[in-house]
């Protein structure tokens, strides 16, 4: 009998209606012979509310009691779901991450998963009964205490969970009816990959696609779990195929590129005439780690004279502020010149197992957006893919471009 998580977010539960749409998937499976565990989000919005009213209620944050508070929001989706399906006729019963149990470390609002125990939902499957269960959420053993996995947990959570108990595959449901080559939004000539390998969609969550959290790609990649990302907008009788993620193995054909992806969420900072000599970088990027400022697309010029040399990077926007302030106070100490900073950029991003073995491809990018007048201000590459620094106003053109050159439109 084929075993099945179903990952349901916050949108696919946004109200009791959504609910019992949801619930007519869960019995489809049901009825197609599959066990089935299921992990709910909050209802959307729930958990915007529910931090507003942490921050609203204490002026000593804890985030103890923080993850205590926003962790409920997924209680009561699991609970109306497993209501609902016991209204259609259907053995149910909700679970609280801690009575799994799925044990985390302690760093509340943003937990690592440490171990989880299927023992109980198997038990439950024997049973012909379908577990709900409330993602996003664990507990730490030592202290007692719950623990929330940051946002987008609960794709963490399912999949997590497909690999403790040997799920054949866990069904990703959102907004979307897939993985597509590039944001619809954006390229309306973006199609939807049947397959796609796990380290092309690691790849394409951690560059900008927002279909799946970075963490679950991770863990499913690291447990080998098939993630099928799907629509739970679908009629639950004749859903749409979606998109599977898997080995490369399993995909016959590789498209050179794969997919475009882009980011807004980037800041430029440059720091001009710094001595060429050792220990400087240690001296820029040292105090940025430790501030836990994440770092990318690190370039350096050295000068004509190589006694001095400029070097570029890029920062999360949220973290450009801060970024600035560090090196401005550092500035004795590195012996720079100049501090310059851009926000108004975007990384565009060509991902693909095929570039392994294919040369060149970052090159076709580069002329062509030279032939559309798109200036680009940094670039990294890595085996299977390449990213590109360039002005936001030139976002729409260029994936647009690229989406184009590398034949990844849609036929008609």
């Amino acid at each position: 009998m084929p075993r099945l998580v179903m990952k349901f977010g916050g949108t696919s539960v946004a109200d009791v209606q959504r609910i019992r749409n949801v619930a007519a998937h869960v019995k489809r499976e049901i009825d197609a012979g599959a066990e089935v565990a299921v992990v709910v989000s909050a209802m959307a919005g729930v958990t915007n509310e529910l931090v507003g009213w942490c921050k609203e209620a204490g002026s000593q944050f804890d985030t103890a009691e923080y993850d205590a508070v926003v962790a409920s929001g997924e209680l009561v989706t699991a609970g109306l779901l497993a209501l609902v399906l016991k209204d259609i006729g259907l053995k149910a019963r909700s679970w609280q991450g801690w009575q799994i149990p799925l044990l985390t470390d302690d760093v509340h609002g943003s937990a690592r998963i440490a171990a989880i125990d299927g023992t109980r939902l198997i038990q439950g499957f024997k049973a012909d009964e379908v577990a709900v269960i409330a993602g996003f959420q664990g507990v730490h053993k030592a202290t007692d205490r719950v623990t929330t996995l940051g946002r987008g947990g609960s794709d963490t959570s399912a999949v997590a969970l497909a690999a403790a108990i040997s799920a054949d595959r866990c069904d990703i449901y959102t907004d979307v009816d897939g993985v597509y080559t590039s944001d619809p939004r954006i390229v309306p000539k973006a199609r939807r990959l049947d397959k796609v390998s796990f380290e092309e969609m690691l790849e394409m969550a951690s560059l900008g696609a927002k279909v799946l959290q970075v963490r679950s790609v991770e863990v499913a990649m690291v447990n080998k779990v098939r993630l099928h990302v799907r629509s739970s907008f679908d009629d639950p009788a004749r859903p749409r195929p979606g998109t599977l993620i898997c080995d490369e193995e399993e995909i016959m054909e590789q498209e050179v590129v794969t997919g475009i992806a882009f980011s807004r969420d980037e800041a430029q900072i440059t720091l001009r005439e710094v001595a060429d000599k050792p220990g400087v970088a240690a001296a820029i990027f040292m105090p940025l780690a430790e501030a836990n400022i994440n770092v990318d697309m690190i370039i350096q010029v050295v000068s004509d004279d190589t006694t001095t040399t400029d070097i570029t990077f890029t920062v999360p926007a949220a973290e450009y502020a801060r970024a600035m302030a560090i090196l401005e106070a550092l500035r004795a100490k590195i012996g720079y010149a100049k501090l310059h900073g851009a926000q108004d950029v975007v990384k565009i991003s060509a991902i693909g197992v095929g570039m392994r073995s294919h040369s060149g491809v970052a090159a076709r990018a580069f002329r062509a957006l030279a032939e559309k007048g798109v200036n680009i201000r940094a670039i990294t590459t890595s085996e299977i893919k390449f990213s590109m620094l360039i002005d936001e106003v030139y976002t729409e053109l260029a994936v647009r471009t690229l989406h184009t050159l590398y034949g990844l439109d849609a036929k008609g």
